[in-house]
This record gives structure tokens, sequence and C-alpha cells, in this order.
């Protein structure tokens, strides 16, 4: 890996490492924050020992970076109380706080690059429909293992999820959010 990546990597990582360290800082609800931040969490680690055996572009790992940046803010809030968002709906007088939209839209944007790269290192395929078509499979795939982890959180934990599950009253949320994904 060249010094210049390798630099990089190290501000990427102790940018994400102060944000983390801010989000865990009296956040709205630990048990929430623990939920919302776990994407993170567990997706450090593994880009952290792959880097140097398969390496990302810069690009990824950048986004890598904002997706977990914008989790991270919605775990200290919670999605339904991230002032960004509570200030756009009272600008665009809007029913909901949108910010958990924005979650989901990275939720798919995001894997959407990592698996065109990986798929392209790792497999025949070249740049056309099928890759876009395995693409976007991947993004609703994630999308919908998230959905159905939030489905089984509240199974669990009832009345004590709705901060993680972050409907405000949407019925059609879940649906909402793997549109966004």
């Amino acid at each position: 890996m060249k010094q210049s990546a390798s630099r990089e990597l190290l501000w990427l990582s102790l940018t994400g490492f102060l944000v983390l360290a801010w989000s865990g800082i009296a956040p709205h609800d630990y048990p929430t924050w623990l939920l919302e931040v776990f994407p993170a969490l567990i997706g450090y680690p593994i880009l952290f020992f792959t880097r140097r055996s398969f390496p990302l572009t810069p690009l990824a790992y950048r986004l890598l970076l904002l997706h977990a940046i914008v989790l991270l803010i919605g775990g200290h809030y919670t999605y339904a109380l991230v002032p960004a968002g509570s200030w756009l709906q009272e600008w665009f007088h809007w029913t909901r706080n949108h910010y958990d939209r924005l979650g989901h839209l990275m939720q798919g944007f995001v894997p959407a690059i990592v698996t065109r790269e990986i798929l392209l290192r790792v497999t025949p395929l070249s740049r056309g429909k099928m890759l876009i078509f395995l693409t976007t499979c991947v993004c609703l795939a994630i999308s919908a293992a998230y959905e159905l982890f939030e489905w089984l959180t509240a199974v669990l934990f009832g009345q004590g999820a709705e901060a993680f599950l972050g409907t405000q009253g949407d019925p059609w949320d879940t649906q909402w959010d793997m549109l966004w994904a």
C-alpha cells in the first residue's frame, strides 16, 4: 500500500474514531445508540484487517466513513431527533424528521459502490446490465436484512425499540426505507 494511501486511511480512521467518541458521549439512549452504530462497529474491524489483502478504492473508504458518520449522528440523537432533520422538517413543513431517509439512502448507495468494486475484482463480470442487476440485488438484500433486524428488535423489545425503529407513526416506514436504500 502506498504511503499516501496509508496516510489517508489513518486520517479517515482518526476522523471516524473522533465522531464515534462524540457520538458515544451522552447519547439520547445508550441501547438505541448501540443498535444504531453497530454496523460501523462491525465494519471498521473488517476494513482494517482487509486493508492490505483486499484494499478498496479511496472513494469507497471515503464513502464508508461518510456512511459511518450518518450512522453515528443518528445513533447519538436517534434518527427521529437529529437536529438537522428537525430544521428541514420545520422549513419544509414535513410531518416527520427525514434524517432516517438519508441513513437508508446511504445504506443503499455506499454498499452499491463497494459491491460493484468487489464484483468487478473477484468475478468475471464486466461493466453492464448484469453488474448493475447483481449490485442492486445485493443492496436490496442488505436493506431487507436490516428491516428484518429492526422487526426482530421490535418483537424482542416491544415499545422499547420505538427509538431504534424510528417509524414516527408512518405505517409505510419499512417500504420507504427500502425504497431509499
